[in-house]
Parts: C-alpha cells; structure tokens; sequence
C-alpha cells in the first residue's frame, strides 16, 4: 500500500484462507481491493504468477512474502518510484548467512552474474529478500520454469530468466531500512520486539493500514471515524481516532 498499489491478491494455504478473508475483508473500507487464491500444496514461490495469471492479466506486479517485513524511512516512496513496465527489480541485503535465501553474484563493475537459491557454497553475501517487482510477462515465465531438486518451482528460476534477456535489476536497500525474514519463531519474536519498541519511542503504529490509505487519500474523514468506532475503545482504534485531532 506504501508503494501506492490497490489491487493486492492475497495467496493461501487452503485451512488458512478463510481466516484471512474474515480478518481483511475485501478491502473496500479502506479504498483497496483484496481478492483471495489458494495454493494446494508448496510448490515453490514462481507457483504464485501462475495461481495468479488471470489477476494480473497484462499489468505489471509485486510480490511480498507473508513472513517477510520491511520497514525503513522513505520506502513507501522509493518503492513507488520503481520503474517495472519492462523488465524485473529485485534487492539486496548483506547477511552473515547468505546459505538461508536466494543469493546474488555481482561483478567487480556491478554486473549481475548470477543469481541461486539457497546455495550450499555462497558466491557472495548479498541475498535477496521477499520483495519483487516484475514486468507483465512474469505468468508466462513462471509456466517456462521446471521443478528444482528441492521440487520447487523457483523464484529464482523467473529471476533469471529475466538475467538472460538483460532486463533484470538490482537494488541494494538503504542502510536505514531494516528487513525481517520471520520463517522461525526467534526471529518472529525478534521481529515483534523491534516493532514494539519502535512504536514505543515513535508514538506511531507500525503497518496501520487504515492509516496509510487515509493519509494517501482512498477514504475520507469519515470513514476514518467509522473504522475506529467499529474497533471501539480499544488501544488500535484509539489510535486511529487520534489520527485526525493530531
């Protein structure tokens, strides 16, 4: 929603799509549109394109893993600025155990070289986290690539393919900006504790989606008013009703 986009597909496993639908809604009270898909079985992070053709027909795409959170001054922005008619982005992140993620080899001009999942022997310590704009060709790509020896259909297969056509493009996130793979209970505890303590000492909600699409103008005062009665006199809809005196 920072990066301005609407249209946001949400993809399930089949026992949790339910709760999600009756957590979010369809997003029509905040000014966006949710639509729901489910993915049978673990297939591989490519699966989702192919789940998701028909959504994202001859438009452009993000995509953002569930377990990954990113937050950092200015992103919103920076993320909106992303040129992504023609070709893919993806980023970089310096880790101490690049072996855990896709990892990117760059040349010594900054050429992409290559680009591996989860490698045993890692060519750099640049991995790419769960955030991915592509091109509108991206469905078809994902039908081109083949299972992996993990019997994954890999993300990093549709990345490269976009490697061969010299169309790829990375970026490294800003030092501010802070990325959380939370795919272990310690580090979703680690995550949980950071974004407490940043809204401690900020005052402000990490995430408050009612907030991001007021302050961009897709609901008015009104409707404002209307989600923080709906959540009554607890501490979120305090907040939210705070949002227009401050």
């Amino acid at each position: 929603m920072l990066a301005g986009i609407k249209e946001i597909l949400i993809i399930t496993t089949p026992q949790d799509s339910d709760d999600f639908k009756n957590l979010l809604g369809d997003g029509k009270s905040i000014g966006i549109s949710l639509e729901y898909a489910v993915q049978p079985k673990p297939e591989g992070l490519a699966q989702a394109f192919i789940i998701a053709e028909n959504f994202i027909g001859d438009n452009s795409v993000a995509l953002i893993l569930g377990d990954n959170i990113f937050y950092g001054s200015g992103l919103g922005r920076r993320l909106s600025e992303i040129p992504n008619d023609v070709g893919a982005t993806i980023f970089g992140v310096r880790v101490k155990d690049p072996e855990r993620y896709g990892v990117v080899e760059i040349s010594e001009n900054g050429l992409i070289r290559s680009i591996e999942e989860k490698p045993k022997h890692p060519k750099s310590n640049i991995a790419v986290p769960g955030l991915y704009f592509f091109d509108r060709t991206v469905s078809k790509r994902a039908k081109m690539v083949t299972k992996s020896e993990r019997g994954e259909l890999e993300i990093t297969s549709v990345i490269d393919s976009y490697l061969k056509d010299n169309s790829l493009v990375l970026r490294e996130l800003e030092e501010n900006t802070a990325w959380m793979d939370c795919g272990t209970v310690e580090s979703m505890n680690d995550a949980s504790n950071f974004i407490r303590k940043i809204e401690q000492s900020s005052g402000n909600k990490i995430g408050c989606i009612e907030e991001i699409a007021w302050q961009y103008k897709w609901i008015d005062d009104d409707a404002l008013i209307n989600i923080s009665n709906y959540y009554g006199k607890n501490e979120y809809g305090m907040y939210i009703r705070n949002l227009l005196s401050n």
